[in-house]
């Protein structure tokens, strides 16, 4: 989700980049004993335990959603989150920044924060358990144990890579893969939108390409079972988020029936959950979908998923909810988190609200 649980750190300029895997953590988690960090790798690599045996997410087939509208429709309706075959990217492109992901977080974590000091590109490490100074307040095993960058495309174009040399690896794949996401999520919300026969103003931005935005994730594998989440059951604040996850590495989990299905890596297949801001311009008849990210024992996981929102100021309108914006929405659950600790979303905004 792109508004919970993520601290972003202060940043320096020490772009030491030999490092060893204890230099990629924060200074702060460095003590940690060895076996509470990246473990020795699984005997068998090829048997991942945190998988069922069946991967009952639903299958979308990109090329063909003309022709069927139904299955988009259903998957919607009852899960919010579905699993996008034959999408048009290529393979070597989803591999690419895979690599260049691991290449870039690989590097010491004062490496990582100094390439974006003063850059459109943040970078954070865990949750509020740690504060601004980079100390621990409650130890790793009340933290997220995931770090990553935050890319606004819209900023694209504005980058130095003169004086950005260590992010231009990622920039070049990302700047390429932006003209796909934004193909596929135009295409997917206005099927979306036949399908719900909504009746949305030609001249507002209800998926505003200029809001879309890259969050590049790594998940450290940890064998210490007291340390919590990759990331805590949560709702997106998205209309459509995009993910190309891990072909390999497992961790991600959907709540269906009030059971935890994970969500296996299937190579070149994307993962599209809906966002509040989708169930709430479907009026509830479509689901945004909680989910939550474990920690693997044995490897560390990367995802890169492409959220996109509505155009700040653009009304939301429906039965259900009171009239809101995009800026109003995320202005509330900022005030949530910091009076409650927790995201509240969509239920402040209901007629009857009862929270």
């Amino acid at each position: 989700m792109i508004d919970l649980y993520i601290f972003n750190l202060p940043t320096n300029n020490n772009n030491n980049n030999n490092m060893n895997n204890i230099e990629s953590y924060p200074p702060v988690l460095r003590h940690l004993d060895h076996h509470q960090l990246p473990p020795p790798p699984n005997p068998d690599p090829d048997k991942d335990p945190t998988q069922q045996d069946s991967d009952p997410i639903p299958i979308i087939d990109f090329s063909c959603l003309n022709h069927d509208k139904s299955k988009l429709d259903e998957a919607c309706k009852d899960w919010g989150f579905f699993r996008l075959v034959n999408h048009g990217i290529p393979m070597t492109l989803l591999k690419k920044l895979q690599e260049v992901a691991k290449e870039l977080f690989s590097l010491s974590f004062e490496a990582k924060e100094g390439a974006c000091s003063g850059s459109p590109v943040s970078y954070f490490w865990g949750t509020p358990a740690l504060t601004p100074s980079g100390a621990t307040t409650r130890g790793p095993q009340n933290m997220n144990w995931v770090e990553g960058f935050d890319v606004p495309l819209s900023q694209l174009p504005h980058f130095n890579p003169h004086q950005l040399p260590t992010l231009e690896s990622i920039r070049l794949p990302i700047k390429d893969y932006k003209t796909h996401l934004s193909r596929i999520a135009t295409t997917l919300f206005e099927a979306m939108a036949k399908n719900l026969d909504l009746s949305l103003k030609p001249s507002e931005p209800y998926l505003a390409e200029n809001t879309g935005m890259v969050r590049v994730y790594r998940y450290p594998n940890c064998s210490d079972a007291n340390v919590g989440w990759g990331m805590e059951a949560h709702t997106d604040s998205s209309v459509l988020s995009i993910l190309n996850q891990d072909d390999e590495v497992s961790g991600l989990q959907v709540l269906k029936d009030d059971q935890w299905l994970t969500v296996k890596p299937i190579p070149n297949t994307l993962i599209v959950n809906l966002g509040d801001m989708m169930q709430a311009i479907s009026d509830d008849r479509y689901k945004s979908v909680t989910h939550r990210v474990s920690i693997n024992k044995h490897k560390e996981r990367i995802s890169i998923c492409y959220f996109v929102f509505p155009g700040e100021d653009v009304a939301i309108e429906s039965y259900k909810y009171k009239p809101f914006t995009y800026n109003e929405f995320r202005a509330q659950v900022q005030q949530d988190i910091k009076a409650l600790g927790y995201k509240v979303g969509l239920s402040r905004f209901q007629h009857h609200e009862e929270c």
